[in-house]
């Protein structure tokens, strides 16, 4: 009989897990349909799946949808085909990792809401509900999430919904008695929906191993709390990222927020030290306790400089009392309260010495100024959601920016758009714009200077 796994090494051994498959496309195959999953004979034996079993899949930013599993005798093992739809739900690419666990017990929905897609219906007249919501979900038994996202092609358009609410569970299956309810009245907004997804680790470039440092030490705690309790150990509490301005110390903090899952909080130092006598320890608690309430909680603290200076060198009393306040409650935080503190700062030797203590924020992560590999990356990231010029050199472009930040190559690639903008307002091209990119170069180069 195999030994049981103590609870680390089931952690540290999750990645090879059976259910840990290479996502894949279902163009052409079985899972066409935006509620089914394509598996292999071998993996659906594997996973003790049979023919349409309710399978949950996992993506990333803690994402999750319902499917029905479909055997695939074409499908290798280890691979999970989906459409680009269910890949969307998931924040999923071509290559990326997906869970699937069992599902089983899904009820049929009471009831189910959904809302169209503002852009996605313009120019449409007539009733929604009978041309493009029934004839998707009758006689279909559908597994859906709150929060999914689907498609339904009809007469010359594509209208995609969002599921805005389910009952009686998240993850429901919408049935013959299900009433379905399109609220086409209050469509969706595309710019909403992109706020609250956030930024994503594919949205960070340059900084790949600061990214892994900060992923091991955030985490860990803040998903597996019960691993440290097992070993006896405290989880990390703190951590300050400290480099040059503009080198992506908030995206950093963001899109690990985003992708674990966790809520963000946002204390901007300056701010905090302009309120009132008093006020500026009365928000830290508040924003302490808010975080403890609504853990896993990531409070970042940006220009942590200007909240936490150095005692010593300070003549200001509301400063002392605001750096006292902060310690207390960072010693305050419960051991596995899955509540993290990052701070961020350019001047990390202008910081109270005692806030770098053990038990506070202890692990230092310096973010550089990235090098022509990394800026490299960052053009790519910036410009990924662009058809690019073949006449667009990126690499030129990585090595004519030595000495540029991050936020400075965001800003070229903005320029670039600008320009072309402004210069030709009626007839617009993606080549014309990226064309552009160079000269936005040299213009920021002269702020650079």
């Amino acid at each position: 009989m195999e030994p049981k796994k103590d609870y680390s090494t089931a952690i540290l051994e999750r990645k090879k897990a059976p259910n840990r498959l290479v996502v894949d496309d279902a163009e052409g195959g079985v899972a066409v349909d935006s509620s089914t999953v394509a598996l292999s004979p071998g993996t659906m034996d594997a996973l003790d799946l049979f023919n349409g079993d309710v399978v949950a899949l996992r993506g990333k930013r803690r994402r999750e949808t319902v499917c029905y599993a479909a055997k695939d005798a074409s499908c290798p093992d280890g691979l999970a085909r989906v459409n680009r739809v269910v890949r969307g739900n998931l924040r999923l690419r071509l290559g990326d990792l997906v869970t699937v666990v069992p599902c089983p017990g899904v009820k049929d929905a009471a009831r189910v809401a959904i809302s169209p897609f503002e852009d996605s219906v313009d120019g449409i007249s007539g009733n929604l509900f009978d041309a493009y919501v029934k004839p998707y979900f009758i006689g279909a038994r559908r597994p859906v999430r709150k929060g999914d996202r689907f498609v339904v092609h009809g007469h010359m358009h594509a209208v995609e919904f969002k599921v805005v609410d389910t009952d009686p569970d998240e993850c429901v299956i919408v049935a013959a008695g299900t009433q379905v309810f399109c609220d086409d009245a209050s469509p969706v907004k595309r710019e909403d929906e992109e706020k609250l997804d956030g930024p994503g680790y594919d949205d960070v470039g340059g900084v790949r191993k600061q990214l892994a440092q900060i992923r091991e030490l955030v985490e860990l705690p803040l998903r597996h709390p019960k691993l440290f309790k097992t070993l006896g150990v405290k989880p990390p509490k703190g951590i300050l990222l400290y480099g040059p301005l503009g080198t992506g110390k908030t995206l950093l903090a963001r899109a690990i927020a985003a992708e674990s899952g966790a809520n963000f909080v946002v204390v901007n130092g300056p701010e905090i030290m302009s309120m009132m006598a008093g006020q500026s320890e009365d928000n830290l608690r508040e924003v302490f306790a808010e975080a403890e309430a609504q853990a896993p909680s990531i409070i970042f603290m940006d220009e942590i400089d200007a909240i936490a200076p150095n005692r010593e060198k300070t003549h200001g009393e509301v400063e002392r009392r605001v750096v006292s306040q902060l310690l207390t409650l960072m010693d305050g935080l419960r051991p596995r309260a899955q509540v993290m503190v990052i701070g961020a700062t350019n001047r990390p030797n202008s910081l109270d010495p005692a806030l770098r203590r053990f038990g506070r924020l202890d692990q230092l992560i310096y973010i550089p100024l990235p090098d022509e590999a990394s800026r490299l990356q960052i053009f790519k990231s910036c410009l990924r959601r662009s058809p690019l010029s073949r006449r667009v050199n990126l690499p030129d472009l990585a090595r004519s920016t030595a000495g540029f930040s991050g936020a400075d190559i965001t800003e070229i690639c903005q320029q670039a758009y600008l320009f072309n903008l402004f210069s030709n307002m009626k007839d617009i091209g993606i080549d014309m714009i990226l064309r552009n990119v160079p000269r936005a170069v040299k213009e920021i180069h002269k702020h650079v200077q």
